[in-house]
């Protein structure tokens, strides 16, 4: 019975809207959920006609009483099990209300289910036996909404007709369980006593329980408030795959919030490349001419060439999510082993998939008890908050700003180990130690590139001395400054005069200076800056590890003037300086130096002009996808 929900406005037969909500039901095994699922189906009128008749056939040839909870038993195993072991998806429509119901299992060990299930919802509904009243799995429950980020809770006190529809019994649960989600920020909308299996509290009113005011279920269905629509909050485009058609690279996913057309600017994150959208792709009609919104699995085309993978999420400028390798998450944690301070996990938030560490655990909790823990783990079933630092950049958002995008799935060994919210989000910042807190920019990459023009990217041009580096970097940022761009030149023999003055030229000290080079031109380049490094840089590791701390901004220039050409040259001095301190000569520098292989760009100036050379380079730039718009169409030009 999984549907596919539609928007949070649905289409009546008149044309006119109603507002469409999503509640996940939740409660102990046997407390009676499906049981009221199947009564609500029934006293809504939304059972397909014969429905009833049908299942009260097939009871009576097994030789066994009809239950209402028989019309959420889909599958054959469940229905000879006796429980519920996946999240079933129900509509039917009250008064005012167009009602996705989402059935989620009671079992503790089921509980990652419930997490899929609950994940979804816009509310919720709580039952509890009458005759067993508040239970540990309640209280889970409870807390399970709270982590979830479900604001909206009603419950449903069921079998009443167990205690002689006692309303002292009643007034003892309302009482606990209100007590247990006020203080967890929840304040119960309505606590409501029902016998599911006659029907009492569910549609209406009975002589049973006459001494109750407040509203029935279906009452308190109507009063729920839908989220706000997803189609009115930020572009939010998850990529699932791109695919090649004909001449086409179509970019494909799910638009979880806002909308897009054809014409709109939009940036691509974590990396903050900037494009505009081509055509929207469509079968059998192609290509579409209205916008598309929230909900609707869309193909796009762009109207540049760039590198795009899955996960990554699409965005518009000014509003796109943050980059971050670092996120604080509030997690319910199912795995066997407890999750401790150090361990390496898996983390899926949208499309993406990336190895991630735990770096610190916080305010851990057993739902059950209530009770605060100082501890470095979160045992089965606890809850806690994490900070997490990633092994890759991921787009992330705050639960709070963006619901459909603030949610994570934490897996160990194949399996979903826990889940949760994501709290807050670090931008652009790797992992640091624990009481390190970075701060970030009050300007978003995508901000600067929709300045500049360009992406941040750190180039890297490595030679020997005397090749030209310093030459074509600086003919470079004169080019990049004239057309508007933000290019900052970071030469090695400078920072050696200051900021590492203290390093020597044993291979620890070279790896330190280009460890510091690498950093300092990722965090410009983070921040929408092209950082222009000229640099030696003879060891082929040390280069890795720019390129590893880089990521996808690095694009390796490699500036390979013959040996003889630059000993000539050696404007610096370099040879004549190792010399006299003693140093390698020029021999040894060169063979010490370990040519680049799989740089993004091979350039020799003894055969080319400084000009051509710097020509060359901005077309490298704009096929990679550095360059937007006018600079790039200029430079594929020239």
């Amino acid at each position: 019975m999984n549907m596919v929900l539609p928007s949070a406005i649905s289409a009546t037969p008149n044309g006119t809207t109603r507002p469409q909500v999503r509640i996940v039901i939740v409660g102990h095994v046997d407390h009676g959920k499906s049981t009221l699922v199947g009564r609500l189906l029934h006293e809504t009128g939304s059972l397909p006609d014969g429905k009833l008749e049908m299942l009260k056939a097939v009871s009576a040839r097994r030789g066994m009483p009809f239950e209402w909870s028989f019309l959420l038993d889909a599958l054959q195993t469940e229905r000879d099990q006796g429980i519920t072991i996946d999240t079933t998806q129900i509509r039917f429509r009250t008064r005012s209300r167009d009602v996705v119901l989402i059935d989620a299992p009671g079992h503790a060990e089921f509980l990652r289910n419930m997490i899929t299930g609950a994940s979804q919802a816009d509310g919720a509904v709580l039952i509890i036996d009458a005759l067993e009243g508040v239970r540990d799995q309640t209280r889970r429950h409870g807390y399970l909404l709270h982590l979830l980020g479900i604001k909206q809770v009603a419950v449903v006190v069921n079998k009443m007709d167990r205690v002689d529809f006692s309303a002292e019994r009643f007034g003892e649960i309302s009482n606990e369980i209100s007590a247990h989600l006020i203080g967890l920020g929840v304040k119960p909308s309505a606590v409501i006593p029902i016998s599911a299996r006659d029907g009492d509290g569910v549609a209406a009113h009975t002589p049973r329980i006459a001494w109750y005011k407040g509203p029935s279920v279906v009452e308190a269905l109507d009063e729920l408030e839908p989220a706000r629509p997803a189609e009115t909050l930020p572009l939010r485009l998850p990529v699932q795959a791109i695919y090649k058609f004909d001449d086409r690279r179509i970019i494909a996913g799910r638009i979880e919030s806002g909308s897009l057309k054809a014409g709109d600017e939009i940036v691509i994150m974590p990396a903050g490349k900037i494009a505009r959208i081509k055509t929207i792709e469509g079968w059998p009609v192609t290509p579409l001419s209205t916008p598309q919104t929230a909900g609707r699995s869309v193909g796009i085309t762009l109207d540049r060439e760039l590198f795009i993978e899955r996960g990554d999420v699409i965005g518009h400028v000014g509003q796109s999510p943050r980059d971050t390798r670092r996120i604080h998450a509030r997690i319910f944690w199912l795995h066997d082993k407890p999750l401790s301070k150090g361990d390496q996990i898996l983390i899926r938030l949208g499309t993406r998939e990336t190895r991630a560490s735990v770096v610190a655990i916080d305010k851990a909790v057993d739902p059950g008890a209530l009770s605060n823990k100082e501890t470095n783990s979160i045992a089965r079933n606890h809850v806690g908050e994490i900070d997490i630092s990633l092994a890759q950049p991921i787009a992330a958002d705050p639960y709070s700003e963006s619901p459909r995008t603030g949610r994570l799935v934490i897996e160990v060994g194949g399996r979903i180990a826990g889940g949760g919210l994501v709290l807050s989000v670090d931008a652009g910042q790797r992992a640091v130690p624990v009481d390190i807190v970075p701060v970030a920019s009050a300007l978003r990459a995508d901000e600067r590139s929709a300045r500049y023009r360009h992406g941040g990217a750190v180039l890297w041009f490595t030679g020997l001395p005397g090749s030209g580096k310093s030459t074509l970097a600086l003919a470079l940022e004169r080019r990049l400054f004239t057309n508007g761009g933000s290019p900052i030149l970071l030469d090695g023999d400078t920072l050696r005069a200051g900021l590492n003055s203290d390093l020597g030229f044993s291979h620890a000290d070279r790896s330190e200076n280009i460890r510091r080079l690498a950093e300092i031109a990722t965090h410009l380049a983070r921040n929408g800056h092209i950082a222009i490094v000229a640099a030696v840089s003879p060891a082929a590791s040390d280069r890795a590890a720019a390129r590893r701390i880089a990521d996808s901004a690095f694009r390796e220039i490699y500036v390979a003037t013959p040996a003889e050409i630059c000993e000539s040259r050696d404007p610096k001095g370099h040879y004549a300086k190792a010399r006299a301190g003693g140093l390698p000569s020029f021999t040894g520098i060169t063979n010490d130096y370990e040519p680049p292989a799989g740089n993004e760009l091979t350039i020799d100036t003894s055969s080319r002009t400084v000009a051509d050379a710097v020509d060359e380079i901005e077309r490298m730039l704009a096929q990679t996808g550095i360059l937007f718009e006018e600079v790039a169409d200029l430079a594929a030009n020239i």
